[in-house]
């Protein structure tokens, strides 16, 4: 393999393995906020165990997701010098907005918020945990601003004399039409994921008729959340595709396999065959959904890879500017699918425990804590398709991603990917591992002190 092959093969690992903590960052960090909140007003204990009981599992992601995104911002000066010296004038910028603003706002509240337990009143601790989490969210918009520009560059313009792109406008990069679609689907994601994760976590200990109390209330709170958020994933996703159609219609004529430009074009749940648009032998089809998701009419005209590519060798010369139509098109239909069971799920959910019940077969329980794995699963598809769906331009009509490569041996790429899958295998068994010995042991008992007074108590310290 090319050192080009594998430093993109590095950059996907370590970049999806990140984004497995971002969204349930962020989610929890909410979460764990608004129990807090309730305690805060209703200064009920069971409030109190479940702010503790997911705080830690909140911390546990927090750092792990941490370390893992450092490494991955150093991929630009390791493997991507080409592209860093290139376009760093213009993508650094939202990236130091988010380290010094955002990442600065949540660490330092979130420090506040872990030792300032018994040290500080009730009102100013509540408030350090929704600064964190408030946090994560202007970090999420700076590094969704910084990636946006590249689905979509605008407010820069080309310095031909010193070969790189040159900021004119950090306005225009923070009023990108692709960021103000990207962000809340990213966000609703986030809220799905945290969703399901409290759902499958209380379901683990209804399974065993352990704090039922505590938990059936979680339960709840958590279906709510997931359907609510899985509504915004699906409208903001709906958006997102009617301006991803307009920027990159190769991205969405490849996401349905489409060679030829249509109108009234049907979208394929299912496909078999060759997706080369030559032998598909077999398929389940929607009429006219892909026109309706790509222009918000079922009568609506997509246009073709083929077509695509012939304006595109037009405009850019000579070459292939086809994405790997296969990747393209599952990972499109893996993200729709796995975000859809998390939605069903929620429905599902939400009607056996109407009316103050609780659902009394088992089944219900399983099914919840292995649906865990799908809005991960469902944000994964969905970055693949994003990113390798721009392919081969790292920066969209700016940039290709063989120009943007280091001039790094391909045998030095090698060992640092063989380094860090390992290091981050590692990390996973420990993550994993800490959150589930967590989740096993379950919310600690409150020591016997009157939770109702402002005064802070010692014995309420928060400490592993």
């Amino acid at each position: 393999m090319s050192s080009l092959d594998l430093a993109r093969w590095q950059f996907g690992i370590t970049t999806v393995y990140h984004f497995i903590f971002v969204p349930l960052t962020i989610g929890l960090a909410f979460f764990v906020a608004g129990m807090q909140t309730a305690w805060y007003r209703t200064r009920k204990p069971e409030y109190l165990r479940t702010t503790r009981f997911f705080g830690r599992l909140f911390l546990i992601n927090f750092a792990i997701g941490v370390v893992t995104g450092i490494v991955q911002e150093f991929q630009f000066g390791m493997n991507w010098s080409a592209y860093s010296r290139f376009v760093g004038d213009i993508f650094g910028a939202p990236l130091a907005m988010e380290g010094l603003l955002a990442f600065f706002l949540e660490s330092t509240f979130l420090g506040l918020w872990i030792f300032g337990w018994d040290r500080l009143p009730k009102k100013v601790h509540l408030a350090t945990i929704w600064a964190a989490a408030t946090g994560t969210l202007i970090s999420a918009f700076f590094i969704l601003a910084a990636n946006s520009w590249m689905q979509h560059p605008v407010g820069f313009h080309i310095d031909t004399a010193q070969h790189r792109a040159e900021l004119t406008s950090i306005g225009a990069v923070l009023a990108n039409s692709t960021l103000w679609v990207t962000f809340p689907h990213t966000i609703f994601g986030a809220f799905t994921t945290a969703g399901v994760f409290v759902l499958a976590v209380a379901a683990f200990h209804l399974y065993r008729n352990r704090e039922t109390e505590l938990f059936r209330p979680v339960a709840k709170v958590a279906l709510v959340i997931t359907l609510v958020a899985s509504i915004g994933v699906a409208v903001s996703g709906d958006l997102q595709a009617r301006v991803m159609t307009k920027q990159q219609p190769m991205k969405m004529a490849s996401a349905e396999a489409l060679y030829d430009t249509s109108t009234s074009a049907s979208f394929s749940l299912f496909t078999v065959g060759s997706l080369n648009g030559n032998h598909e032998k077999w398929s389940i089809r929607v009429p006219g959904l892909l026109s309706f998701m790509a222009t918000g009419s079922f009568d609506g005209k997509v246009e073709g890879i083929n077509d695509q590519q012939a304006q595109e060798v037009a405009k850019y010369g000579p070459g292939s500017y086809k994405p790997v139509i296969p990747i393209a098109y599952w990972s499109f239909r893996l993200m729709i699918g796995f975000g859809a069971l998390a939605a069903l799920l929620s429905v599902l959910g939400l009607w056996l425990f109407r009316r103050r019940r609780t659902p009394t077969s088992h089944w219900f329980y399983r099914a919840a804590m292995w649906a865990v794995v799908t809005p991960f699963l469902a944000n994964t598809m969905g970055w693949i398709f994003t990113e390798m769906g721009r392919q081969p331009w790292v920066v969209y009509g700016v940039m290709q991603t063989q120009t943007a490569v280091s001039g790094v041996g391909a045998s030095s790429v090698a060992f640092s990917l063989v380094v860090y899958t390992l290091l981050y295998g590692a990390l996973a068994v420990v993550n994993l591992r800490l959150m589930l010995e967590h989740i096993r042991k379950g919310p600690e008992e409150l020591p016997d002190v009157d939770l109702t007074t402002e005064a802070p108590e010692p014995a309420l310290s928060f400490s592993y």
